[in-house]
């Protein structure tokens, strides 16, 4: 059995087998020992603590008299239920996070995956091919070749992105993507941002000393033309803007890298639902018009599962190379293991086939979000593509009423205040991937009751 950390001080004035059966004691108070948990032999906990025998045979049978282990003839000594540690009262108790509010009710908040219309089996297969392999003996720090494959051949036919798989660098995801392009950058630099816009990307950048810069957005996305000078680099969702859905125009996308090539700024170019489209035809990539200044990025947390904590960036050259020679000198790399998964959901054709799942699911719960919103006599914007819309409100007193009532209802909804920074835009952003369906209709019901009340 293994030995609880216990510690003996001959130099006390408490005889050993008291300070014993204290340690021990201890521990099943604060869960280091379970209840149920057999402990060592009086001769094996002997042996650790270098006492004699006699020593821990007496603070086993202190334990015993009172109640805290028992003994089983043939079997050992165990540990039986023990009272839960006085917390002092000035402790503060951890803050809910939003995702632990979520599982309370039926989420209907943006940026989560529909796994209910992934194939489970397709998903077990996935997870025995990529155990199959052997494992690694040392690191790539652009990542498993074969998911860089993968992601090459997805972004030529899904997003008609031509790129090498040598062009690709593995990552844990988009805004851990950003959190390592902005660490390359010099610190006090100024980046622009959507304003509203996606919050975390902005947690990156000032966690890496940067100082965001926010750009306001309109019905087409970002507004080029507002884009301050003097800044190192623009983080944009040009694919649908989140939150408000825009989808930057032609025009405006061309203006953008003009200027980045002109200024010698670098474009983040968020993929955010770029692969959920419904009857729009796809836009070309800044990162297709641009390779030179352009970082695409791109994650399977929205479209898969954040289970594998697999994205992907593909950079212009030297980018990726300061991107490589900073993870070799700190060690840092993105695990393997969901990159396998993916690789082989691309290899076996189950990741196209669950994609084209995926699209039909989410056109299909959209309509009926849209049916939702519009029944309350209100007006959604931003559904042309991705898998949540925007109702704007007029004010941040309605948007509070609306997203608690319907809290108090038990649905979960986003409020558009917590994208904004300077903006003063008010409204619930509203998503349908996350719940199942049996859940969904019901907590449309409540979403057009809350809505109604501020109508």
């Amino acid at each position: 059995m293994d030995v609880p950390p216990l510690v003996v001080d001959r130099a006390a004035g408490e005889p050993l087998p008291v300070q014993v059966a204290a340690g021990l004691r201890d521990a099943a108070v604060r869960g280091t020992l379970a209840a149920g948990e057999r402990l060592p032999s009086t001769r094996e906990l002997a042996r650790a603590l270098c006492v004699s025998r006699t020593v821990t045979a007496a603070a086993y049978d202190q334990l015993l008299a009172e109640g805290w282990v028992e003994g089983r003839r043939g079997v050992g000594t165990f540990v039986v239920d023990a009272p839960a540690p006085d917390e002092p009262r000035s402790r503060p108790r951890p803050r809910r996070r939003p995702e632990q509010a979520a599982r309370t009710g039926v989420d209907l908040r943006a940026g989560t995956p529909c796994t209910e219309v992934l194939e489970r089996a397709a998903w077990r297969r996935a997870w025995r091919a990529a155990g199959d392999q052997p494992p690694d003996a040392s690191p790539d720090p652009l990542g498993d070749r074969a998911f860089r494959a993968a992601v090459s051949s997805h972004l030529l036919r899904h997003r008609g992105l031509p790129a090498d798989p040598d062009d690709v660098v593995a990552t844990t995801g988009t805004s851990a993507a950003v959190a390592e392009v902005a660490a390359l950058l010099p610190r006090g630099a100024r980046v622009a941002v959507e304003d509203p816009g996606y919050r975390r990307v902005v947690g990156a950048l000032r966690a890496a000393g940067l100082v965001p810069v926010p750009v306001p957005v309109d019905a087409d996305g970002l507004v080029v033309d507002a884009v301050p000078a003097g800044v190192a680099a623009v983080y944009c969702t040009p694919a649908h803007q989140f939150p408000l859905g825009g989808r930057l125009p032609a025009g405006r996308r061309t203006r953008l890298v003009e200027r980045a090539r002109a200024e010698g700024f670098l474009v983040l170019e968020d993929d955010y639902d770029g692969e959920l489209r419904y009857d729009v035809a796809p836009l070309p990539l800044l990162a297709a018009l641009a390779p030179d200044v352009v970082v695409h990025l791109g994650t399977t947390s929205k479209t898969v599962s954040p289970t594998l904590g697999a994205g992907w960036a593909v950079c212009p050259a030297p980018l990726r190379e300061a991107l490589l020679d900073a993870r070799t000198r700190t060690g840092t790399r993105p695990p393997r293991a969901g990159q396998r998964v993916l690789a082989a959901m691309a290899s076996s054709g189950d990741l196209a086939r669950h994609l084209r799942r995926l699209r039909r699911e989410l056109s299909s719960r959209r309509e009926l979000v849209r049916a939702a919103v519009l029944a309350s006599g209100c007006e959604p914007v931003g559904d042309d593509a991705g898998a949540h819309l925007v109702v704007p409100l007029p004010s941040r007193a309605q948007e509070e009423r609306v997203v608690a009532a319907a809290a108090g209802a038990g649905v979960v909804l986003g409020g558009l205040a917590g994208s904004c920074l300077e903006s003063r835009s008010a409204g619930v952003v509203v998503g349908w991937a996350a719940p199942r369906r049996v859940e969904l209709e019901p907590a449309l019901g409540v979403l057009t009751a809350a809505l109604a009340d501020e109508a």
